[in-house]
């Protein structure tokens, strides 16, 4: 290869490696997002396919120069030009949830880098010497053209060395539970909504007598609960709250291997990732792994306001607290404005007492009351719990209440389902002032989607003064729902961010009234 030819190639390489790096961080983080699986991000790809479009041009692009009989030189300088505004296309964007560097996301890294490096290096040796520099350079493109799937071979490829490795980290944590299980009691929290919720709450309440540990923020994953236990669990513990979250069948039964609990409370059931558990009695059976579990004399606690788990049904005793239903906690005298709730509590025994809390809507009662069943019957007075009452503080993003630009924010932001979006307008329309909803709408719901959105959006139109929907492919039906209830059409608004839609909010005359904005829901990079 003489001088020119070679320096241009090189430029090729360089040019070619930083945009193949950026195809891949921006592969990874989808990847991540879509939790590493195969199905789900293939799925994904399916209903994105647009956003692949510029790649898949530049990939046309380059291929037709590379095959096409030119003159080498035009054709290094034209794959560099392209490559070039490869790089600038691939550049990284802005997140609402961007790529976390993990230990499994570096291995994958590498392993992609050493696959597309081994290419080349081959292929340079092989036809470099022999001046066939085009064949050098149609690799380049290839190796391109398929960057997006590299984080998929990659994963497949490293697929072994990590079910060893959580293997290890697994059997690690099993290890240090077993040496602290003579003095310490597992609570296991699941279902579909409430279960976060439910797990602060009997974090601050058990504390009023024990030391407690709680997975962390929305930790309710096998490697999450095995990460908490390495790396915060003391023999000092008491109480481990572990929160046990679920998209597929078995994920709770799963969680349950792991740390074996005492006590389980089942928050709730509905249609939530349908995509992946496909039918509403699969939920129940997978949020019903955990009652499955207990060992005997274990105390399950249930929501008895649930249809879906009262129509279940469980085969073993368990204890019940509600608002509407029948149970053995039941809450009532329920009295809620803007500024809090009060309510009182009857225990199976007829012993009552009085709470407040500042925390809004009556799905909050109905959760606080479970982790007030769940503390009295691990030997906490009633009266004993009344001061932990009033500490209590809302999950982030759940229903979490601020003021900026002059407006009250109700941010609830965390996630959406049809149960949570009723509590939220219920909560919104505590308050005085100009109402505002701003949201994406609900997903996961499989055939159910569009359905819980439209009935969502006619909810929506008998409590907000205005509504902001974040983007155009989800606002359709929540859009549907608002305008069959005659709601006005110029009080409508489509935002393709959620930036867009905060400008748009923070710009919008309120009639002189205090702007009161609801955040439901925040949808990740992948929506």
């Amino acid at each position: 290869m003489n001088p020119v030819n070679l320096v241009s190639y090189v430029l090729c390489v360089l040019v070619f490696c930083a945009a193949f790096v950026l195809s891949q961080i921006d592969s990874m983080h989808f990847f991540q997002l879509n939790s590493y699986r195969f199905d789900t991000h293939n799925r994904w790809i399916f209903k994105n396919i647009g956003r692949y479009m510029p790649h898949s041009m530049l990939s046309v692009l380059l291929l037709i120069v590379t095959l096409i009989p030119f003159n080498i030189i035009f054709k290094m300088i034209v794959s560099l030009a392209l490559f070039a505004l490869a790089v600038f296309i691939e550049r990284p964007k802005k997140a609402k949830k961007p790529l976390v560097y993990t230990p499994r996301v570096k291995r994958m890294f590498v392993t992609t880098g050493i696959i597309a490096a081994a290419l080349i290096v081959v292929f340079s040796a092989l036809y470099a010497p022999k001046n066939h520099e085009s064949i050098g350079l149609l690799v380049l493109v290839l190796l391109y053209a398929l960057s997006p799937g590299f984080v998929m071979i990659a994963n497949l490829i490293n697929k072994p060395m990590e079910k060893g490795i959580n293997r290890y980290y697994t059997n690690d944590a099993k290890k240090i539970l077993r040496a602290c299980r003579d003095h310490l009691t597992v609570i296991g929290v699941t279902g579909s909504y409430g279960k976060t919720s439910v797990k602060y709450y009997l974090n601050t309440l058990l504390r009023a007598k024990y030391n407690v540990l709680m997975t962390p923020e929305s930790y309710n994953t096998p490697m999450g609960v095995v990460k908490t236990i390495r790396g915060s669990l003391k023999s000092t513990h008491e109480i481990f709250i572990c929160e046990m979250g679920a998209k597929w069948v078995g994920d709770i039964k799963e969680l349950c291997d792991i740390v074996h609990p005492d006590h389980g409370v089942i928050t709730s059931i509905g249609p939530q990732h349908l995509e992946s558990f496909k039918t509403l009695d699969a939920v129940k059976n997978t949020k019903f792994e955990l009652a499955d579990a207990l060992p005997e004399g274990g105390l399950l606690f249930l929501n008895g306001d649930d249809e879906n788990i009262r129509d279940h049904g469980c085969k073993r005793p368990y204890i019940a607290y509600a608002i509407d239903g029948k149970g053995d906690y039941i809450a009532t005298d329920i009295t809620v404005s803007d500024r809090g709730t009060t309510f009182t509590v009857t225990a199976p025994n007829g012993e009552q007492e009085t709470y407040s809390t500042r925390l809004i809507g009556r799905h909050n009662v109905l959760n606080v009351t479970g982790a007030i069943a769940v503390s009295h019957q691990l030997g906490i007075p009633l009266a004993a719990l009344k001061g932990q009452v009033r500490k209590l503080e809302g999950a982030p993003h759940r229903l979490e209440l601020s003021e900026k630009n002059g407006a009250t924010i109700i941010d609830d932001a965390y996630n959406a389902n049809p149960s949570g979006t009723k509590a939220a307008l219920e909560a919104l329309s505590l308050f005085s002032g100009y109402k505002i909803l701003v949201t994406p709408g609900m997903v996961e719901l499989g055939e159910k989607q569009e359905e819980c959105n439209r009935t969502f959006g006619a909810d929506a139109a008998k409590v907000c003064d205005y509504v902001v929907l974040v983007g155009r492919r989800q606002a359709v039906p929540i859009e549907a729902g608002l305008l069959g209830e005659n709601y006005p059409k110029e009080k409508i608004y489509i935002a393709d961010t959620i930036q867009e839609a905060l400008t748009h909010v923070y710009a919008l005359k309120s009639d002189g009234r205090k702007k009161v904005i609801l955040l439901e829901n925040d949808l990740p990079d992948n929506y």
